[in-house]
């Protein structure tokens, strides 16, 4: 059975890219206030959209300090990658931000990709075939820490024995989402192992032949696909009609000129009902999850028509 039912779910994945930690802790609240079901972070370092020099707060000591500060919101790490710290460092802190935020957090992660990081503080960046077989032993190993009493485990990168971890998380079953849409790796560990998958949302067309090969890996583990909740991320600009729309598109032309490289993270640039027509076609692949981009300047007048008209009119198209 999929975890959270089949209930629609809207967030806000907000990043870390603040100067201050009550820019942050200000989203975080009000996307709570607006009523959004979740808020992620990402795990870098040196994000390279930032550049190299760009501020960046440390994703799950944040990550803590906002689960203590809000009260509904799902807390979440989208998503974390072990080439910063062993499985079992991870495990650690997941189910230490789990009590601190009441049983609100779901652990994300992934094989890890570019970061500054790596270079400028001298952090070895594995291969990518290193880095997914990291990625898978370490699904095992944070599953069994949260779950069992001791964890005896030996991989080709990771050796425990007798490993305890307490207290275990608050939830029974904390959530674990995974990252990514390589269709012959990642797509194999999502099969076996995630709660939740997650990818950027690209195109419904390209979305569809993912979920297809993600059909395929779980045929062949044994797993119905429908037992994994569907995640994407995107961004939007909204505006309430035509009119505000070309005004409010000028200014985004600024911001994102041809050749940046975030504006592909744009799905939809248009009015509340021209998001809903461009995310329906998601909802009918099966996708529970539907998180919008917000990194600073935060656009509130997105994050605000997205979460009073476009929330509810899709949660109306999902039917009951």
């Amino acid at each position: 059975m999929q975890i959270h039912g089949p209930a629609l779910r809207f967030g806000i994945h907000s990043g870390q890219q603040y100067a201050s930690f009550e820019e942050c802790l200000g989203l975080w609240q009000r996307g709570e206030a607006l009523g959004y079901d979740w808020a992620s972070l990402f795990d870098h370092a040196r994000p390279p959209l930032g550049g190299p020099d760009g501020p960046c707060l440390e994703g799950p000591t944040l990550l803590g300090a906002l689960a203590a500060r809000t009260s509904t919101i799902r807390c979440a790490l989208l998503v974390s990658t072990l080439t910063w710290r062993h499985p079992a460092q991870a495990a650690a802190i997941a189910a230490t931000i789990d009590h601190i935020s009441g049983g609100r957090l779901e652990f994300g992660i992934g094989a890890g990709g570019p970061d500054l990081g790596y270079r400028q503080y001298g952090i070895p960046f594995p291969r990518r075939t290193e880095r997914l077989e990291r990625l898978a032993e370490g699904c095992h190993i944070l599953r069994s820490l949260w779950t069992r009493e001791r964890t005896d485990f030996t991989g080709r990168h990771y050796h425990l024995e007798g490993a305890c971890l307490q207290p275990k998380p608050l939830q029974r079953r904390l959530p674990l989402v995974i990252g990514g849409a390589d269709p012959r790796h990642t797509l194999r560990i999502v099969a076996e192992h995630a709660d939740i998958w997650n990818v950027l949302a690209g195109t419904p067309e390209s979305y569809r032949h993912t979920c297809a090969a993600l059909a395929e890996h779980c045929a062949a583990v044994g797993r119905d696909p429908a037992d994994i909740r569907k995640s994407i991320t995107f961004r939007a600009l909204l505006a309430e009609d035509p009119h505000a729309l070309q005004d409010r598109r000028q200014e985004w032309e600024r911001r994102h000129p041809p050749g940046s490289p975030d504006r592909r993270e744009f799905l939809v640039l248009g009015t509340p009902e021209q998001c809903v027509e461009r995310l329906l076609p998601y909802l009918r692949l099966g996708v529970g999850d539907f998180l919008l981009g917000a990194r600073p300047p935060v656009d509130w007048h997105t994050v605000e028509l997205f979460a009073r008209q476009v929330a509810p009119a899709l949660r109306g198209h999902a039917g009951p």
